[in-house]
């Protein structure tokens, strides 16, 4: 049976245009990725330039995996002459603190490392700035709440009020204590006490050692009060008033950083972060990339959360 002509012609027109869209689509990709790398050297510092690291530290501090392996990215980073840390956070937990404590100091073994109060630095947002040897803060900065706290909810009396009685069998009397189903024991009270002031301890110590005080000088800054960055110089939480201009200029003259670098933040990688991968990587499947696909969702994978949760050494104004 011949074949019309025109028909002919018409498959040719829509070869052509499947062609010329999926030249299109493929130019598309590559341009989003070339974008993407663009957009993701400079969100986390990862260019060729010589420069100083900027690492922010804000909100409540947790246990935080991407915050550890950002600190070993720019440890490692041959381009990175010095870091500022940047503060500003009223704490958080004392175990996510702790730990973002000893991630700075293995920083530091790398880098030359200086802090920057940009707002506030108080209980384990101190903990954090305590991990560099210079701080430098604004003078209406927020610094110190050393102390450590435990809270726990008891809605006994609302379970009263409304006939709900919780039953329990449990191995030892202190299991499962506080429980917010029932009034606080004087045992349990004077065990949760125990832990606190041993955390307390430890957090003393770290301020004792890190910013060289006498058990007088100690004992003046540890009574949970807050301080101004202008308070805290006299009392030696701060080491000098400044901008993070000032902070730098630390880095240059104590540490030999090279004069003028830029100063390029870095960034733990998030979700949102690695949200255009997985978009990329479903374009790169409809245009039968299927390589280019997987390699793009391995980029993505393995982001895990942070949870708040333990003791706390974060300090929140009262509403009194």
């Amino acid at each position: 049976m011949p074949i019309d002509a025109e028909a002919i012609a018409d498959r040719r027109r829509l070869r052509r245009k499947l062609t010329f869209w999926r030249v299109i689509g493929l130019l598309a990709l590559i341009a989003a990725v070339v974008a993407l790398g663009y957009s993701t050297s400079r969100r986390f510092g990862l260019n060729v330039t010589d420069q100083v690291a900027r690492i922010s530290v804000s909100g409540l501090i947790t246990g935080n995996q991407r915050m550890a392996d950002l600190m070993e990215r720019v440890g490692n980073a041959p381009n990175v002459s010095g870091v500022v840390i940047s503060v500003n956070s009223p704490g958080g937990t004392t175990t996510g603190s702790e730990e973002l404590f000893r991630n700075i100091r293995r920083l530091a073994g790398k880098k030359p490392v200086v802090t920057f109060v940009d707002g506030t630095a108080a209980s384990g947002g101190y903990i954090t700035a305590m991990a560099t040897d210079y701080i430098v803060a604004r003078e209406t900065s927020i610094v110190g709440s050393i102390g450590v706290l435990f809270q726990y909810p008891d809605v006994s009396g609302l379970l009263d009020r409304v006939g709900v009685k919780v039953e329990e069998v449990k191995s030892a009397p202190l299991k499962a204590e506080p429980s917010p189903f029932k009034p606080t024991s004087p045992e349990a009270r004077a065990a949760l006490a125990l832990v606190v002031g041993d955390t307390y301890d430890w957090f003393k110590r770290l301020v004792r050692e890190r910013r060289h005080m006498s058990d007088a000088e100690l004992a003046t800054v540890s009574t949970g009060q807050v301080f101004s960055g202008h308070q805290g110089v006299p009392l030696k939480l701060v080491d000098a008033l400044g901008s993070e201009r000032d902070a730098v200029a630390w880095l240059e003259r104590e540490k030999g950083v090279k004069k003028n670098l830029p100063i390029r933040d870095w960034r733990p990688r998030s979700d949102r972060d690695l949200s255009f991968l997985v978009w990329a990587a479903g374009g790169a499947d409809l245009m039968g990339f299927e390589s280019l696909a997987a390699m793009l969702r391995r980029t993505a994978s393995g982001v895990e959360a942070a949870q708040l949760d333990g003791l706390l050494a974060v300090w929140h104004p009262s509403e009194k």
